[in-house]
Parts: structure tokens; C-alpha cells; sequence
């Protein structure tokens, strides 16, 4: 049973269409969005997450979208006194405020599957990388990571979380804009993991450069479904093969988030 069909009865039924059917749970807090037009109702509906899910002490409700240089939102807390969490996931740990980086436990799947494909060997760049979500699993394999990060909080909670899972020693931390440092960067990486934030699909081109022939990149951009056909073309044509290609959820109505794993020929 949804949040939604939860609040039958409970809330009035003119009103039930815009209860939020999912939410995110972080660590020990649930971030939901609920509308304006539910004011008088939010503190029921945060009881109601906390019953069905005893181990969270936090609800905060997001009213702002993903905002500036830092890619974060704006919260208000409905219940609990705290943005800070430590969200496990895979057996790894990551410190965090809500309020001050970008983290989404959507891409738990898409992390662990790149995870499962670095070998001990290799040399990995990721820039965006936030708070480590795909740094410190591949760091954890013996790859020798680059992290690029520009937001300076994030970079904390980054240096953070690398000793928090004993990766420090493989993981090196670049503060920085990744599409203006690159050319900075002398390497020649095997595998590169780019979770593009949004609206950022030319990444690419600057961040293949730094990936050896042969060399695996993991793209990650938002894309409406009748554009991957073109997509798919435009990457074959650019000298990429396209190895496996899939959608890791909605984030828009009909956008949707990407990943390409392209080889480079």
C-alpha cells in the first residue's frame, strides 16, 4: 500500500490526488515533496512515513528543486531537528547534509552494477563525483580513483567518507569544476563514471578525452525517450560502441535519466 492510499480516510478526498506517492529514504530521514495545498496536512503524513518506517527520525519536506552551482534543494523539516544521516548501502557508509550536497539513493542499482565491473587495476575517473557514492565502491575494488567535486561541502563529507570506509589510500580528491580542470588532468584513465547533472549532456566530448582507446565511460544524462534512438546513433558515430544502455528512473514528466556504457574505439 502507497503513502497515497495510506491517507484515505485521512486526508479529504479532494485532496488524495496530490498526496506523493514515493519519496526518498536517506539514512535515518525521508526527504518528500509535498504540495502547498497539503500545509494542514503534512505533519500527518510525516507520522504516518515514521509508523511504517521505524527507523527513520527525520522528514523533510523538499521545497525547492535542485538549485545553483551546488546542485542542491531547499528543505523544510516536518519532524526530527537534523539534515545530517549516514545512509548505508552495500556495506559501504556515507555522511551527508541534505541541505548542503547533492545525494540520491535512486541510483543504489546503478552503483553497485558499475561497482561489480571495476577491476583492481584500473585508473577511474568521476567527476560530479558528490559525496563518493560510485568513488568509494570503486576505490573499495583497489582502483585508483580521481574524484572531482566543485562543491565544497560535498568534498568534505567526501574526505569524510573515504576514511569512513577505509578507501582513503586509493581515492584522490580534486576540488574543482570538472568541465574547466580537465585539461589540468595528466592521465589516460581506463574507465571514467559521469553522473551528468541535468542539462549537462556535451560533458562528454571533454571527458572522453581523458579515457584511454579501449576505455570504458559510464555516461549518465536526462533524456526524453524518443531521443536515445538519435543518441545511440550520434554515439556510434563519435567512435563510441555502445556496450549496454539503460533507463535508471523518471525524473520528469517524460524525462527520464540514461546510462550509456560506452567503449571507446
Amino acid at each position: 500500500m502507497n503513502l497515497r492510499e495510506q491517507m484515505q480516510g485521512i486526508i479529504p478526498d479532494s485532496l488524495l490526488p496530490l498526496v506523493p506517492i514515493r519519496f526518498d529514504i536517506i539514512g535515518d530521514l525521508v526527504v518528500i515533496s509535498i504540495p502547498p495545498e497539503l500545509d494542514d496536512y503534512k505533519t500527518v503524513i510525516a507520522e504516518n512515513i515514521v509508523l511504517q518506517h521505524g527507523n527513520i527520525k527525520n522528514v523533510l519536506n523538499k521545497v525547492a528543486m535542485l538549485d545553483g552551482d551546488d546542485r542542491v534543494g531547499r528543505f523544510d523539516i516536518i519532524l526530527g531537528d537534523s539534515t545530517h544521516t549516514v545512509h548505508r548501502e552495500y556495506g559501504y557508509r556515507y555522511r551527508l547534509d541534505v541541505r548542503t550536497v547533492f545525494f540520491t539513493p535512486r541510483l543504489s542499482f546503478e552503483r553497485r552494477r558499475v561497482a561489480s565491473l571495476v577491476r583492481s587495476s584500473e585508473h577511474v575517473l568521476i567527476p560530479f563525483c558528490g559525496v563518493g557514492p560510485f568513488a568509494v565502491p570503486a576505490a573499495a575494488k583497489g582502483a585508483k580513483v580521481v574524484a572531482i567535486e566543485k562543491n565544497v561541502a560535498a568534498c568534505k563529507w567526501l574526505a569524510e567518507n573515504t576514511k569512513l570506509n577505509k578507501v582513503e589510500e586509493n581515492i584522490s580528491i580534486i576540488l574543482g569544476d570538472a568541465l574547466k580542470i580537465t585539461n589540468l588532468i595528466d592521465s589516460s584513465f581506463d574507465r571514467a563514471i559521469v553522473p551528468t547533472p541535468y542539462g549537462m549532456h556535451d560533458v562528454l566530448d571533454k571527458i572522453s578525452v581523458l579515457v584511454k582507446e579501449g576505455g570504458i565511460i559510464h555516461f549518465y544524462t536526462f533524456q526524453k525517450q524518443h531521443k536515445v534512438k538519435d543518441l545511440l546513433e550520434e554515439y556510434q558515430n563519435s567512435g563510441f560502441e555502445v556496450v549496454f544502455y539503460r533507463k535508471c528512473g523518471n525524473v520528469a514528466p517524460e524525462v527520464s535519466r540514461w546510462v550509456f556504457d560506452l567503449k571507446k574505439q
